[in-house]
């Protein structure tokens, strides 16, 4: 392999393994970001680092204020619902979009996520890739898989509120509870039916974010938010 594509090859992966880490909250908001520790731990050079730091500024996941330093930028309430929006128009247009005759190939897969998620009901990443899995598969089933990308590339924001409401939630199993009525009525051709439930599974998350900004306003970004404090703790204000 060229070095030029190894290069390109080595800051893919490490852009992303950092949304990975981001998006998990395994990196939380308000996080400083090293360089240098990054590029130590991931085992390549400061270069990659700062590239894929970059791009995750671009997305809204980063905020890199100069003389300071960066940081993984709280959850923004608009851009949740910015994404949320653009989440449910692509998804509900989908299912309007479904054929008389659907494609029994897809229709297991999609049954056999929804056993899958009833078996890993209690892990939240488990949960959270089945549950991505399963609304790409509607759109799959829809003739739409292809916007799925564009859905996943603008709901970074989205995907941290939601992963704070399933660690919130009691089980997940709701949320699979919920994707088996989607499925249900999918398969008994009630457009209608599957479109209202759909709307409110993609509204769930919203039930408890107030109430989780309430408690960690630390994870939220706010009107006011400008230049971070540095401080002896991963998350700024």
């Amino acid at each position: 392999m060229a070095a030029s594509d190894r290069r390109r090859t080595n800051r893919r992966v490490v852009y992303e393994t950092l949304r990975r880490r981001v998006l998990t909250l395994e990196l939380p908001p308000g996080s400083a970001l090293s360089e240098n520790e990054l590029a130590a731990s991931l085992g390549v050079s400061r270069t990659p680092v700062r590239e894929s730091l970059i791009l995750l500024a671009e997305e809204g996941l980063v905020q890199v204020f100069p003389q300071v330093g960066s940081f993984v930028s709280r959850v923004a309430p608009d851009r949740v619902a910015d994404a949320q929006f653009l989440r449910e128009a692509v998804e509900l247009a989908a299912l309007d979009d479904l054929p008389a005759k659907l494609d029994p190939a897809l229709v297991a897969e999609l049954r056999d996520n929804l056993a899958q998620q009833q078996r890993h009901g209690s892990d939240v990443e488990e949960f959270f890739a089945l549950d991505e899995e399963f609304h790409r598969g509607l759109l799959r089933l829809s003739g739409h898989g292809r916007s799925w990308s564009t859905v996943v590339s603008a709901k970074g924001h989205l995907d941290r509120a939601r992963r704070l409401g399933l660690y919130e939630a009691s089980s997940p199993a709701v949320f699979a509870g919920q994707h088996e009525e989607i499925l249900r009525a999918v398969l008994d051709s009630d457009v209608d039916r599957a479109r209202a439930t759909m709307r409110r599974h993609l509204r769930a998350v919203f039930e408890d974010i107030e109430q989780i900004r309430t408690r960690s306003p630390e994870l939220f970004a706010s009107d006011s938010d400008t230049v971070p404090v540095r401080r002896n703790v991963v998350v700024w204000e």
